[in-house]
């Protein structure tokens, strides 16, 4: 599938009309600073659809965009660290949670989004826990891939395999575009 157009909706911090009309929703989620936006612009081959900080916790809201006119991209604010209080935390994590398990949204594939130079945090483990629990579609995306040396990337893709053994994993850089092609067909397939 090509992409013909994308364009922003709005951003919900509660329930919407707009998420209830039978589009399908792919849904972008990760810590703060993940490269949630950047993978969204991307896959797009937009600059600045998707707005980019070097700021954790940026994004608060939930913002959507419509793609092809026919389905959303879903950009969950990040958990774990934000420059916010510890309130402004747990209302974002309240705000992820309410969307992912307290409604019947239609997820077409939920793309987990971890740091492949640090590697999974506490809170990916328990964000994957929580949507394998209730069956949620998620595919795991390991960006910064680039900052692992290329020496090292095969013993790294095994670990993490191990860690996520029933997971369709796709290793990529926002930064040198490498596993982009391999993302974009998975994703809009």
């Amino acid at each position: 599938m090509n992409i013909q157009s994308a364009r922003f909706i709005k951003s919900i911090v509660a329930k919407d009309p707009t998420l209830e009309d039978g589009k399908p929703q792919i849904v972008f989620i990760g810590r703060s600073n993940v490269g949630k936006s950047s993978t969204i612009n991307a896959i797009l081959n937009r600059k600045d659809l998707s707005k980019v900080s070097s700021s954790p916790g940026r994004t608060a809201q939930i913002n959507l965009f419509l793609i092809n006119e026919s389905f959303y991209f879903v950009d969950l604010p990040g958990y774990g660290y934000a420059k916010k209080s510890k309130q402004e935390r747990t209302e974002l994590q309240e705000l992820i949670n309410w969307y992912l398990f307290g409604q019947n949204y239609k997820h077409k594939k939920i793309i987990l989004i971890i740091d492949a130079f640090t590697g999974p945090s506490a809170d990916d483990f328990e964000i994957l826990e929580a949507m394998e629990a209730e069956k949620l579609p998620v595919i795991i995306i390991a960006n910064k891939i680039d900052k692992i040396k290329p020496s090292l990337q095969k013993n790294y893709k095994q670990e993490l395999q191990e860690m996520f053994p029933e997971q369709k994993i796709i290793y990529y850089s926002t930064k040198t575009k490498v596993g982009l092609d391999e993302l974009r067909k998975e994703i809009l397939k």
